[in-house]
């Protein structure tokens, strides 16, 4: 029998159904119940790289999968063999199997999605892997999805790449690295965005048996030399970006929550909530490390800062939900290194600026920026629109221990978090009268 290796051990989750129509759900002005427990669904963004890899070396097994829909449909892509792939808005599945249908020697695939993923840019990957040797065919608009996508054997071993470019660019070249025959060194060049995700990605590389280093700006990774019946079982840590919307429920409801299963050393980049939320909003993290638990421990007596000054460059998918926090609480913010925020399933600057104002806040935005403006009372009867981003319902869920509102597109949170309403209801108790 092959060597196993155990990494780490988490439970296992089946994946839900796919949306099928829009609807609207009403939140209820609710209070947070006390010491409530929650299981998190495995990371997306290490179910997404590891399901590449075990596509390409067969020896990697993952339990604790993300159920996400984003997921989901990454698995089925992986799986199918057929020549037009379409993933709709999976933004991740687009970026990763990019990269890995153009190793796959004589085969041609159409890779194409929803029309929000045909407006969404790919150029700057696609050049990367054309500096590589590979074949690849905008079949409507220039930088963008479709891509007609001939598969080759690549020899090229160096590759310059914009260093500000989404961190999922530079993780879909390394996840095929391995598998080249020289592998792959990629000069990054000016500032980079996201380090944390891209120092994710080699931390799973080197998990994986995958030699890897990166100094400055250059990053080499060797070709896989490990021997294939070394059998690495992968349990995903549960996902931080989910976590954030409850440190969002405890810092406006001042109770305890806990929530697994988590860890103090995670690699994943979303969990420098836990110290965001801690300084700005008296949330304190408790780690059970037997339990694999975290224990969201609101302050007693904290007093909210003057204002929030951050630049989340190396997190920028928890900024809705600090935003939210800080407007419901009515902390003025100021946050920067948000650039990446305007080419997501949305632009999501633009979206908050639009939905705050619902929620009486008045900001201003630029290309990389947000910063409140002033604070008012809430509209009535509030309508959260969701701009088929999961993370616009999420974000403004929290919201609802202060008022009563509407969020537009309930199903649009299937694209990373499918039981975020249920599990609302276990922690939340409508506001008596």
């Amino acid at each position: 029998m092959p060597e196993v290796q155990y990494v780490v051990l988490l439970p296992f989750f089946t994946p839900p159904s796919f949306p099928s129509r829009r609807t609207m759900k009403k939140l209820e002005k609710s209070t947070l119940k006390e010491n409530q427990t929650l299981q998190i669904s495995g990371s997306k963004s290490i179910s997404n790289r590891l399901l590449i890899l075990e596509s390409l070396f067969n020896n990697i097994k993952i339990g604790n999968v993300s159920t996400s829909q984003d997921t989901q449909l990454l698995k089925r892509a992986l799986s199918e063999n057929t020549e037009t792939v379409d993933i709709h808005h999976a933004g991740t599945a687009m970026r990763f199997l990019t990269s890995y249908y153009a190793i796959q020697e004589g085969k041609m695939t159409v890779l194409t999605g929803s029309e929000r993923m045909k407006e969404r840019p790919i150029g700057k990957l696609v050049t990367a892997l054309q500096q590589l040797g590979v074949e690849i065919q905008y079949l409507e608009n220039e930088g963008f999805p479709p891509l007609k996508i001939t598969g080759r054997k690549i020899t090229e071993s160096k590759v310059d790449v914009p260093a500000h470019i989404s961190s999922q660019f530079i993780t879909s070249l390394l996840l095929i690295a391995g598998k080249l025959e020289k592998g792959l060194e990629i000069n990054l060049v000016g500032k980079i965005t996201s380090r944390s995700y891209i120092e994710m990605t080699l931390d799973i590389l080197t998990k994986a048996g995958i030699h890897n280093s990166f100094e400055g700006n250059t990053i080499i990774v060797e070709p896989f030399t490990g021997h294939p019946s070394s059998v690495i079982r992968y349990e995903v840590e549960s996902d931080w970006s989910s976590a954030s919307y409850f440190y969002s429920f405890a810092a406006l409801g001042r109770q305890t929550l806990h929530l697994k299963s988590f860890y103090r050393a995670s690699t994943q980049g979303d969990s420098a909530i836990a110290k965001m939320y801690e300084e700005f909003f008296g949330i304190k993290t408790v780690f059970t490390e037997e339990e694999h638990k975290i224990t969201l421990l609101p302050a007693e007596g904290f007093r909210m800062p003057e204002k929030i000054v951050l630049d989340m460059n190396n997190c920028p998918d928890i900024a809705q939900t600090l935003c939210v926090t800080a407007a419901a609480l009515k902390i003025p913010f100021e946050i920067s290194g948000l650039g990446t925020l305007r080419v997501k399933e949305t632009d999501r600057l633009l979206a908050l600026y639009n939905e705050l104002k619902k929620l009486g806040t008045e900001t201003k935005i630029t290309d990389s920026t947000i910063q409140s403006v002033s604070f008012g009372e809430p509209q009535e009867n509030i309508s959260i629109k969701t701009y088929q981003d999961h993370r616009m319902a999420m974000s403004f869920a929290p919201f609802c221990l202060m008022k009563e509102l509407n969020i537009e597109d309930e199903k649009v949170v299937e694209k990373s978090y499918p039981v975020f309403w249920e599990d609302l209801e276990k922690i939340l108790a409508p506001l008596q009268d």
